[in-house]
């Protein structure tokens, strides 16, 4: 018997939490939305993100599911009551998830504009780890950037540099990589960093928490990582997510095109 799990994002960024969880285990069906339609949600106001979350509860309300995997940061910091209160279904996200395994004093947050303005980050840390000093950094430019069919590395490059010089300038022992998206570019943000400073991907502690609250039986370990039980779903552009899923899986999979608005 496998688990159904529901992950979304605004687009890609949900693949760092997806890769996780095949990473560690084979028992789980996926119902994997993109609302690409709307993307990027970081720059939008609380209200429209809001919206959004009763949105995508929608969608997943009639999927029995039997976990959500929160795959998007600002959802998480903007709206994550109302996942939990629509759905009805255990609910799993990366902030507070990440919260729980911090370790040093100094801590950088690389995330969106939404995400750094809710101060959601700064809440969930301060609330499990107290006397620690947080700095956060909004990223509006690299979103957009690593949605692209193309990698602009160069463009990357000069992003990297923009957005870290000022959490580097501040000391930072550990960098959290508050957006599901930034993951992605781990190379480039390593790169970047003096290699004492550590750096934390959200999606390995959601996913461990989640592993937590469900067992992997031990005949449902990992055993290679496998794409056939994943179902792709996006509000627009099929094609070129189709095209998407292939350069950072490797894979062909199809891709359903729904409308949120209308449950189809």
């Amino acid at each position: 018997m496998k688990l159904k799990i529901g992950i979304f994002d605004s687009g890609i960024g949900g693949f760092t939490i997806l890769k996780s969880l095949l990473k560690t285990r084979k028992d789980v069906e996926v119902i994997y939305l993109a609302d690409t339609k709307r993307i990027p949600f970081g720059s939008k106001n609380s209200k429209e993100i809001r919206l959004i979350a009763k949105e995508i509860c929608n969608f997943f309300v009639e999927k029995n599911l039997d976990a959500l995997l929160v795959a998007c940061n600002t959802t998480n910091a903007c709206a994550l009551d109302i996942l939990e209160d629509n759905l009805k279904t255990p609910c799993f996200d990366l902030i507070n998830s990440v919260s729980e395994i911090v370790e040093k004093k100094v801590i950088g947050v690389l995330a969106t504009q939404a995400t750094v303005r809710s101060s959601y980050y700064k809440n969930a840390i301060n609330s499990k780890k107290e006397n620690t000093i947080i700095f956060q950094q909004e990223c509006p430019e690299f979103v957009s950037e690593i949605e692209k069919e193309k990698l602009n590395l160069d463009k990357l490059n000069y992003l990297s540099d923009l957005y870290l010089r000022p959490l580097i300038n501040k000391n930072i022992e550990e960098l959290i990589l508050g957006c599901s998206h930034y993951p992605l570019i781990y190379d480039f943000l390593r790169k970047k960093l003096d290699s004492n400073i550590k750096i934390i991907d959200p999606s390995v502690a959601l996913i461990k928490k989640f592993n937590e609250s469900f067992a992997i039986p031990k005949t449902a370990c990992y055993e290679s990582l496998s794409y056939d039980n994943v179902d792709f779903f996006v509000t627009s552009e099929k094609d070129i997510f189709f095209k998407k899923v292939k350069f950072w899986f490797e894979i062909n999979k199809e891709i359903r095109l729904v409308n949120l608005r209308s449950k189809v």
